[in-house]
């Protein structure tokens, strides 16, 4: 008997490893690596270009939402702006983010989760004595320079569309100029205000260098999303992805985040 059990050990004992080992590599094979293209320069909402881990808001939110949906595997790399969207296009990636807005030509071109994973919050920020308080308030002030053709000239534009009485003078520039030097320059009195989203850093910067300067109350709120490359396979993704989020912001974690990297709660104005 103790033969017979030996030579029953020699065979079942290997046919238990390979099973153990095809299970494992089944379990493996359905795990589906996501590549994921993040903002490169946008501190702190999102930064860290190829080769460096990305860091901030975002991909935070992406790996808590990676850690509710284990048959993805999550690989995030940043990419610049223009490099995110043909990348997204092309199929290089299968999501993208950096503080997206939801538009109808993005709609049509990529899948969007229907839950935002964040807000851009527009703000006036002015020298802590100012009188300035809304938009109305900037007529007849010297307001920064804003990016030709971004999100803040669309605003201001738009703005000046619905309120032609009120004339703002605005002048585009593309010169690039890091907004923390554009917050001294509202300091020393260059210009009265500068308008910008606050997921920035501009808080930061004003605490880390004492600028007696003030944010305003939102003067426009625009929620962000995840973008999604338009395919067959990527539906069950924007289904799970979006059914992720909502629970995130239910439990309290996009809360928890932008406190983190905003210094504010940008959850209560995702709905």
């Amino acid at each position: 008997m103790p033969a017979i059990k030996k030579t029953l050990s020699r065979f079942v004992m290997p046919g238990v490893i390979a099973l153990a080992l095809f299970s494992s590599n089944s379990f493996a094979d359905d795990v589906r690596t996501v590549k994921i293209a993040t903002a490169a320069e946008s501190k702190p909402l999102s930064w860290g270009a190829i080769g460096h881990e990305p860091q901030g808001y975002e991909p935070d939110v992406l790996k808590a939402i990676n850690a509710k949906l284990p048959q993805y595997k999550f690989v995030m790399e940043g990419a610049a702006d223009i490099a995110q969207e043909t990348g997204l296009v092309t199929g290089k990636y299968d999501m993208a983010t950096g503080g997206y807005y939801k538009a109808e030509s993005r709609s049509k071109q990529f899948l969007i989760p229907d839950a935002p994973m964040g807000a851009g919050l527009m703000k006036i920020y002015s020298r802590s004595d100012s009188d300035i308080k809304e938009m109305k308030d900037l007529v007849g002030k010297k307001i920064v320079p804003v990016t030709a053709g971004g999100g803040v000239y669309k605003f201001v534009t738009q703005w000046q569309q619905e309120h032609p009485t009120e004339k703002l003078t605005i002048n585009a520039s593309s010169a690039g100029i890091p907004y923390p030097d554009r917050l001294k320059e509202v300091q020393n009195g260059k210009y009265d205000a500068l308008i910008l989203p606050s997921n920035l850093g501009q808080q930061t910067v004003i605490e880390n260098q004492k600028l007696s300067i003030k944010a305003s109350e939102p003067v426009s709120i625009n929620q962000t999303y995840i973008l999604i490359n338009r395919s067959a396979k990527n539906k069950a993704l924007n289904d799970d992805i979006t059914k992720v989020l909502k629970e995130l912001k239910d439990d309290g974690t996009l809360d928890k985040l932008s406190q983190k990297w905003f210094g504010e709660d940008v959850s209560q104005y995702m709905k």
